[in-house]
């Protein structure tokens, strides 16, 4: 049993993927003994080629009652899909040689003390059904923000080499592990690890007994908390940090609805590749399609788009839980009690939904399409913080974002669709007034490019940009980033969510605190 052996196995035994339409619900939650019989079972497919090779249940309590906090499974649909065992031992325990029975106190983990320095890895799997859904990675977050949350200076974990044996007769552990970091050698242990940030720090030698296949070497491998400080009686608190991207969309025509997601993946791939946690789309980014109704009025075009809007959701559900980030889909034409509404999604990665409305609708929606406006506001918990969305026009209404912001939230995302740079000018001009008078970060998205075959949605013009309220810790113009003018691109973005909690507390102004509430309130219906 050590940590990514799974991915060894993995490539031997492939078996029935689970589909990501299938999946309701993914939960990070820490392992208890009520979970023991199905984890083993657990493990006993993860490891199908020894059978044997499973933590005893006395094994597993006492990992529990040592570290709770670095015992976690991953459920898909209320079902163990991975685990993730860890440790806590003094650096100067990986300084020296060791194997996994040193490391471990001959597997008693008696080698565990809170007063550690370093999080090690003593095992991670997924079960193979569960396999391609970057389930690894999101155990690999979770040890690195536990290893933030506890101040330790950071993971360690040895990783055996697998592929080793066909290469033992011509080069040495250190010579090989020298070529998989060039990439003149392929190594899906050792890849996978160097992809999230761990490098290799020496090979050490009769790690594992019996394992043949590496030789009986393994590659020590750490990831450095750039956060570390040495241990202090000053109060300290964690940053937060978010990262949005935000697509900037080419209107172009599409011969079908697979080829419009597969340039949507496209995107999402992209972003998700920055480790973005948000990948926000651009108001009505689908109208390409309603060319194949161009030969009928406005009104029934827009209704035969809107038969697409199930699909596109459930398409980015999944892209949600593959590329494991945080989706809002911009917004599309849907029909509900026979009305036609303007909305969108936030499709979260652990396979949530919210559907959120355009709540004013503009004189051309309601003229041309007969579109009804929506009753709906909320802002929306995520992993990252509060969020709040609105459509393009609704950012022009002050009251929303306000009564968005009373209920907590840190960022307003606003996809929008305009044609004019007049029109462009009030939503962006708009945008950025919400991200001062609210203290919160506004990003906006829109559409560029033509689409003469597609009546009432010929041209477009977006700058897509990242607002922050305008005080000493942000840019002097509140501009956090920006994107080139009518140019398909994407848009990455670091906001620093503590940022807003020092401006609303100790900022030269403080526009939500200095609110005149005794002559005048704000409240929702």
């Amino acid at each position: 049993m050590l940590d990514m052996f799974l991915y060894y196995i993995y490539l031997k035994f492939q078996v029935n993927k689970m589909n990501p339409q299938d999946i309701e619900n993914i939960e990070l939650a820490y392992l208890t003994l009520d979970d023991y019989q199905e984890l083993k079972e657990a493990m006993q497919e993860a490891y199908k080629s020894m059978p044997n090779l499973y933590w005893r249940e006395n094994q597993i309590k006492t990992l529990i009652d040592k570290f709770p906090e670095g015992q976690v499974v991953i459920k898909i649909n209320n079902q163990i899909a991975g685990c993730a065992l860890s440790i806590i031992v003094d650096y100067d325990r990986i300084e020296a040689e060791h194997t996994y029975e040193d490391i471990t106190g001959n597997y008693t983990f008696n080698t565990h003390t809170k007063s550690g320095d370093v999080l090690y890895g003593i095992d991670v799997f997924i079960k193979p059904k569960f396999r391609g859904l970057r389930l690894g990675r999101r155990l690999y977050d979770y040890r690195k923000e536990l290893c933030e949350k506890l101040n330790l200076r950071g993971i360690v974990f040895g990783g055996r080499i697998p592929n080793f044996h066909n290469y033992q007769n011509e080069m040495t552990p250190k010579e090989y592990m020298d070529k998989v970091k060039r990439k003149e050698i392929h190594d899906s242990v050792l890849n996978f690890q160097i992809s999230n940030d761990f490098h290799p720090l020496r090979v050490l030698k009769g790690y594992l007994e019996g394992d043949k296949d590496s030789g009986e070497y393994a590659v020590l491998l750490e990831w450095d908390n750039i956060y570390y400080q040495k241990p202090s009686k000053k109060a300290a608190t964690k940053k937060k940090v978010v990262r949005l991207g935000l697509i900037q969309w080419q209107m172009r025509l599409y011969k079908d609805l697979e080829e419009l997601m597969q340039q949507a993946e496209y995107f999402v791939d992209a972003v998700s590749g920055y480790r973005s946690d948000f990948a926000l789309f651009p108001e009505f980014f689908n109208a390409p399609l309603m060319a194949d109704n161009n030969h009928l009025p406005e009104s029934e075009a827009i209704r035969e788009l809107a038969k697409h809007t199930e699909e596109i959701v459930q398409k980015f559900s999944e892209l949600a839980i593959s590329y494991n980030i945080n989706i809002i889909t911009g917004s599309f034409p849907e029909m509900k009690d026979d009305l036609l509404y303007n909305v969108g999604y936030l499709c979260r990665r652990d396979g949530t939904l919210e559907r959120y409305e355009k709540l004013h609708v503009t004189p051309d929606e309601a003229k041309v399409w007969g579109m009804q406006g929506g009753n709906k506001l909320q802002a929306f918990d995520t992993d990252c913080g509060k969020i709040g969305i609105l459509i393009c026009y609704d950012s022009e209404f002050p009251e929303l974002s306000r009564l968005l912001a009373d209920d907590g939230m840190d960022i307003l995302f606003v996809p929008f669709l305009t044609d004019t740079q007049n029109g462009y000018s009030r939503v962006r001009n708009c945008a950025q007034a919400r991200a001062i008078e609210n203290e919160c970060y506004v990003a906006i998205a829109g559409s560029v490019g033509n689409l003469p075959k597609v009546h009432n949605m010929d041209i477009q013009y977006a700058q897509s940009m990242v607002f922050t309220p305008c005080d000493f810790a942000f840019p002097a113009n509140g501009i956090k980033a920006e994107a080139t003018t009518n140019t398909e691109m994407i848009l990455i973005a670091d906001v620093d969510i503590d940022l807003l909690r020092e401006l609303n507390q100790f900022g030269s102004v403080r526009n939500l605190r200095d609110r005149r509430k005794d002559i005048f309130s704000l409240t929702k219906n």
